[in-house]
């Protein structure tokens, strides 16, 4: 009995938890000398902005982005970045801007990953010691904050590993059509000097001349 109701609290705590936080997690396409913003709201001062993105494929897999705060300031920029994970706190109620730019490039698309997570109530710090408990936290919250940090943990190595994955393939999408086009430039050009030849050693064995009539 104890066990199940331990069982039950946790799963509680664990579900409050979660609808504290909303996210939005996203694939978009930024096409050359594009600039795309998205938006997130934020209900009241304090709270925790975590903002992910990775270029999956196109050029150098690099982007600039820039973060601004309702009053239209820059909190973060970066310029031909290939991917970031940044926590922000929220001081201002309002709408807060996420935008990319594609300004580098001229004819290449660019496809970009990224997340964007509102958080209601600020992170909790890690003990400043292994195993050590806060005198307000009780052992539960303990165990559930630390499963929370290992499947925050677990879902950065899922990213990581799905952005190489799609580096990676957009990597050996482009060389498999580099040698496609290459061999059939070299495939034209051998027929081209196979008809010059030809043209050649028929002109060089043709007599061409006048015919007179007797």
């Amino acid at each position: 009995m104890a066990v199940a109701l331990a069982f039950l609290l946790s799963f509680l705590c664990f579900l409050q938890l979660a609808l504290r936080t909303h996210a939005t997690a996203l694939t978009t396409a930024i096409g050359a000398n594009e600039r795309i913003c998205f938006y997130a709201d934020v209900d009241k001062a304090g709270e925790k902005i975590g903002f992910y993105f990775a270029v999956q494929s196109g050029g150098s897999f690099d982007i600039d982005f820039e973060v601004k705060d309702p009053n239209e300031k820059v909190l973060l920029d970066g310029q031909r970045e290939r991917q970031g994970d940044y926590v922000l706190t929220a001081n201002t109620v309002g709408e807060y801007s996420f935008c990319f730019e594609n300004d580098m490039s001229t004819l290449t698309e660019k496809l970009v990953d990224f997340d964007i997570m509102v958080e209601s109530e600020p992170r909790r710090e890690p003990p400043a010691k292994p195993g050590q408990i806060a005198d307000h936290t009780s052992a539960l919250e303990e165990s559930i904050f630390r499963l929370n940090g290992m499947l925050i943990n677990i879902k950065r190595t899922q990213k990581y590993f799905h952005t190489r994955e799609n580096r990676g393939f957009d990597t050996v999408k482009a060389t498999k059509n580099k040698l496609f086009w290459y061999a059939v430039l070299e495939s034209l050009g051998v027929i081209g000097m196979a008809v010059f030849q030809v043209y050649v050693l028929q002109t060089f064995f043709t007599k061409t001349g006048r015919r007179y009539k007797v």
